[in-house]
């Protein structure tokens, strides 16, 4: 459902029990979504797609970045080299 920001302002108890029964709220502020009221048990889209194997999640989290490299010349000379 979308409601505008005067509309939820005016009734925002009524759209804070649609959000308590499980239903979305898109806020618009002149006709474009700045906002969600969602209810606060509800899965994130990610969790949703797990929930129906759409996705899997990652065996690991990769908690490391790894070494950046660090070249020694220019631009031109790395170039140079990679041409030979």
């Amino acid at each position: 459902m979308n409601v505008g920001i005067r509309e939820l302002r005016d009734g925002l108890s009524r759209y804070v029990a649609a959000a308590r029964d499980g239903e979305e709220i898109v806020v618009t502020d002149h006709g474009r979504a700045v906002a969600r009221l969602v209810p606060y048990r509800a899965p994130s889209v990610l969790e949703s797609l797990i929930a129906r194997g759409l996705v899997t999640p990652a065996a690991q989290s990769r908690t490391e970045l790894p070494e950046p490299i660090v070249a020694q010349g220019t631009v031109s000379d790395l170039i140079a080299q990679q041409r030979r």
